[in-house]
C-alpha cells in the first residue's frame, strides 16, 4: 500500500527554478540529449561517464519516463530543476498525456533533485523510505555538492520537498494500458533501492543497480552484500527483460555481469576473507587484484575508494 508522508521545503535557500529548456550554460549547450526510445512505452536519455561538473550541467546519469494511455511516469527528475524541466519539455513534445508519477530510485542528489518540478506540474513522487530519510537527513550536504561541482553560487539550491509517496514492497501504477511495477530491492548502491519494470514491453530501469561500461562506485550508504542479492533477484525474475542501468548503455542482463555483478562478488569475497584473517586494511587493499575491470570508464577515480570502503563494510559485518 502506497503511504503519504508530509512534504515540507527546507528553507533559508533560495529558489532556483528557470523556465524549460534554459540552460546555465556559457555556451547554451543543452542539457540533455534527445531521449531514446527504448521500447512502445519506454524512453531514456543515456548519459556520459564522469562525474558532474560545469561543463555537463550535472548530466551524467540514465533518466527515463513511461507512456500509457493516460499517463507519463518519469524514472528519476535529474539533478537540477533545470534538468527537470528540459526533461518535461521533451515529454511535453512526444505526448499530451499528464505526468502523473515520478519514481526515485534511490537517495543520490541526481535521482532527486528535479523532483518539484514535476510536483508543481502535477506528479506523484516516489521513493523507498530509507531513501527519502537520507535525501532529507544529507539536504544541506547533497545541496553543497551540487553547487561545488556545478560551479554554483553558496546557498543558490533549494532542498526539494520529500517523496509524498513510499514503497515499501511493490506498487502497481496503471499509466492506462501500461503497468509499471515499482520494487524496493533492498540495499544495494544506497540504502532503499528501486527498480522499475514496464510490464508489456519487458523493460526494466534498475537505476544503480546496475553499471554498465564504467566501474561502480560503492558508497558507505549502501551495502555490497545488499547489492549482490539485488542482482541475483534480478537473474531469477527478469532474465529475459532487456535493463536500462543507472549508467551505461541498455541492454540484456549479461551485459552487466562482468561491470556489476563479477566485481562485487570478487571485491566482497577478497574483503570478507582479508577481514575475517585479521589482515589490515592496506595489506587487503594491495591484494586485490582489480586488473580485470581496469578498462571501465571512471576505473582510476573509484577503484582506491571501492577497495577501502569494501574493507570497512566487510570488517562492521563481521565484528
Amino acid at each position: 500500500m502506497l503511504n503519504p508522508t508530509r512534504p515540507w521545503v527546507l528553507a533559508g535557500m533560495a529558489l532556483l527554478t528557470l523556465a524549460p529548456g534554459i540552460s546555465l550554460s556559457a555556451d547554451d549547450a543543452p542539457i540533455l540529449p534527445e531521449p531514446q526510445a527504448i521500447s512502445d512505452h519506454a524512453h531514456a536519455w543515456i548519459g556520459p561517464y564522469g562525474g558532474p561538473d560545469a561543463d555537463n550541467q550535472g548530466f551524467r546519469m540514465n533518466l527515463g519516463y513511461v507512456v500509457g494511455d493516460d499517463a507519463v511516469a518519469v524514472i528519476d527528475s535529474g539533478y537540477t530543476p533545470e534538468m527537470a524541466n528540459v526533461m518535461l519539455e521533451h515529454i511535453r513534445t512526444t505526448t499530451d498525456k499528464p505526468v502523473r508519477y515520478v519514481i526515485n530510485t534511490n537517495s543520490q542528489p541526481h535521482r532527486f533533485m528535479g523532483n518539484d518540478v514535476f510536483r508543481e506540474a502535477g506528479a506523484d513522487i516516489l521513493a523507498a523510505p530509507e531513501a527519502v530519510e537520507r535525501m532529507q537527513g544529507s539536504a544541506s550536504m547533497f545541496a553543497m555538492q551540487l553547487e561545488n561541482a556545478l560551479d554554483r553560487p553558496e546557498r543558490s539550491t533549494e532542498h526539494p520537498a520529500p517523496p509524498n509517496m513510499l514503497v515499501e514492497a511493490r506498487e502497481e501504477l496503471d499509466l492506462g494500458g501500461v503497468t509499471l511495477a515499482v520494487r524496493h530491492v533492498g540495499s544495494a548502491h544506497t540504502h532503499g533501492s528501486l527498480i522499475a519494470v514496464v510490464e508489456p514491453d519487458n523493460v526494466v530501469f534498475a537505476g544503480d543497480v546496475l553499471y554498465g561500461g564504467r566501474l561502480l562506485a560503492i558508497l558507505p550508504d549502501g551495502s555490497m552484500e545488499g547489492w549482490l542479492q539485488a542482482y541475483e533477484l534480478l537473474q531469477d525474475e527478469y532474465a529475459d527483460a532487456k535493463f536500462i542501468p543507472g549508467h551505461g548503455e541498455p541492454g540484456p542482463l549479461s551485459t552487466f555481469d562482468h561491470p556489476t555483478h563479477d566485481y562485487l562478488r570478487a571485491l566482497w569475497a577478497h574483503m570478507f576473507e582479508a577481514a575475517d584473517m585479521g589482515t589490515d586494511m592496506q595489506s587487503a587493499i594491495r591484494a586485490f587484484d582489480d586488473s580485470p575491470w581496469q578498462d571501465l570508464a571512471d576505473f582510476d577515480d573509484l577503484a582506491p575508494r571501492n577497495t577501502n570502503i569494501a574493507y570497512q563494510e566487510a570488517e562492521m559485518a563481521l565484528f
